[in-house]
């Protein structure tokens, strides 16, 4: 009976043992850290990889460091120009400094996010309708900025920002096609106009070289006779010789003999 006490003693002093060998070993994977505090105070960061923790008094926290998206839910924005619009967007950040993200800050996820929904609104607030609709990466790239700046001390980095949607009332949406109609109507008038002034001027340059030479203004009634003559009128036209007619002026005002 003492044989086999001594037996069943040291079998549980060996299974405590390998419990307590089996608690220490610590495996992370190539994207995980892991933020180690010994007796309630940090110590470092371990891994990727595996190591030991003493059981009890070592406690590790694993971070990710893979990148992170956050879709920013939909937010009422009052543009600069009195303009209400429904934006949304998304974030893609990850961790760099898993200490940080671990003791500065209780809940990064959540912080990010009540962040980015408040900078949403903030940012798109000082712009116009027309600067939310045309010039959205300029707008990405101030959210951004700003959202970098206020998470680096929670050991964050904002990779990109994109806004998704700005989604506009009908009314709205009415009055951005009236508005654009009117401004294609003002650029065809405008070319329109272009193209007349253009005309009149080669025009203008065309009667100053006929104007030197009188014989090219009869080829030039030649010309459009066979263009009269292609399109099977009924009515031609047939140009006077403007010798002719420079001889009549000229009997006209010679003075009689």
């Amino acid at each position: 009976m003492g044989i086999f006490a001594d037996l069943a003693f040291y079998l549980v002093i060996v299974l405590i043992l390998l419990l307590v060998v089996a608690s220490a070993i610590k495996i992370l994977r190539e994207y995980e850290r892991g933020v180690v505090f010994t007796l309630g105070r940090f110590t470092g960061v371990k891994g990727p990889g595996l190591f030991l923790l003493l059981p009890y008094v070592q406690q590790m926290i694993r971070v990710d460091l893979r990148t992170r998206v956050l879709d920013v839910p939909g937010q009422d924005v009052i543009s600069h120009d009195n303009v209400s619009v429904r934006v949304s967007a998304v974030i893609y950040f990850r961790v760099i400094e898993p200490e940080k993200s671990t003791i500065q800050v209780e809940d990064f996820m959540m912080a990010t996010s009540q962040l980015a929904q408040t900078t949403l609104r903030s940012v798109l607030g000082k712009h116009d309708l027309d600067e939310m609709l045309a010039e959205r990466d300029k707008l990405n790239n101030d959210i951004q900025e700003i959202l970098d700046a206020q998470t680096d001390a929670w050991g964050i980095k904002v990779a990109n920002v994109e806004i998704k949607h700005v989604d506009i009332n009908e009314s709205m949406i009415r009055a951005i096609a009236r508005q654009a109609e009117a401004e294609r109507e003002r650029r065809a008038k405008i070319i329109n106009a272009d193209g007349e002034q253009q005309a009149a001027a080669k025009l203008l340059e065309a009667a100053e070289i006929l104007a030197k030479q009188p014989e090219a203004m009869q080829l030039r009634y030649l010309g459009t006779l066979n263009v009269i003559a292609s399109e099977k009128s009924s009515t031609i036209l047939f140009p006077f010789p403007m010798e002719f007619a420079n001889f009549l002026h000229a009997k006209t005002d010679k003075p009689p003999q």
